[in-house]
């Protein structure tokens, strides 16, 4: 009786590569699964952790901005304003956090077995997505408080959740293998998360940035994806103020996160061949 052996190597085309993203579907869904797991599992608090967290940063963001401050907050009761930014920034930090680290802490399994890479910094994005889906029970919680109604634009809502996806796709990739050749990068994506937070327009509406800095001020990716969000969820009627999006820069926002994405997919794929040797 002869028995066939299946050989799979690293470096394969193109073309049988994407192919075995799906072949080792199964992989991805085990990856996911299991940091899920951990993530929750071996907390003091467990889920609420995805609740305490954007909710207590709302709180501050709120005294500081909407009553020290007195920006304007659009028409809407400032903690919905600032809530609405927080949900895709929360996904985009916690995304980046996740896969810089991704491929390392998979050493063991990257340096044994043959599978695609991109596997791994996926499978750490649908982890910190499923604590944007936790997270948005705050927010339909802060709707239902202030009696606060979405108008239409809601059912556009899955779009930018596409866009955040693609941007912490994008730059997640690009930080993650570079934290294998660059293990110093594990102490520059706090900073970056931290830096991305103060620039970005969470605790803030945009349209208090002067028009002429704008579109300069939309090159961070992150503006036009927040704008996004709260244009999609803010938009209820009389109540709000203006379009809550300034389209110019929008979509020099979604530009560059195209840019980041396919770039990200570029350089992951030109040094995962590698990732087993050096890791």
């Amino acid at each position: 009786m002869h028995t066939k052996e299946l050989i799979i190597e690293a470096g394969r085309t193109e073309s049988q590569y994407w192919k075995d993203l799906w072949r080792y579907r199964e992989l991805f869904y085990f990856l996911a699964w299991r940091d899920i797991l951990v993530r929750y599992k071996q907390t003091v608090i467990g889920i609420a952790w995805a609740l305490i967290r954007p909710f207590l940063t709302m709180v501050v963001f709120t005294i500081v901005f909407g009553e020290l401050a007195k920006l304007p907050s659009e028409g809407v009761p400032y903690p919905i304003l600032v809530f609405s930014a927080m949900l895709p920034w929360q996904f985009f930090s916690s995304a980046l956090s996740e896969c810089s680290n991704s491929l390392v802490s998979n050493a063991n399994l990257i340096s044994k077995v043959y599978f695609p890479r991109l596997i791994v910094p996926t499978s750490s994005v649908i982890v910190s997505f499923v604590d944007f889906l936790i997270s948005g029970m705050i927010m339909l919680g802060l709707m239902a408080w202030y009696n606060f109604v979405p108008s239409w634009r809601i059912l556009s809502l899955p779009v930018f959740i596409l866009i955040a996806f693609a941007a912490s796709m994008g730059v997640g990739l690009w930080l993650s293998a570079l934290n294998v050749k660059y293990r110093d990068f594990r102490y520059v994506v706090p900073f970056l998360v931290q830096f991305g937070l103060y620039i970005s327009p969470v605790g803030f509406s945009s349209s208090i940035v002067p028009q002429k800095w704008r579109l300069l001020y939309s090159l961070n990716p992150m503006v036009g994806v927040i704008d996004g969000f709260r244009w999609a969820i803010l938009s209820g009627g009389e109540r709000t103020q203006g379009s809550l999006i300034y389209w110019q820069g929008f979509t020099l926002s979604l530009v560059l996160v195209a840019l980041l994405l396919a770039s990200g997919i570029w350089y992951f794929r030109k040094t995962e061949r590698t990732f087993a040797d050096v890791i």
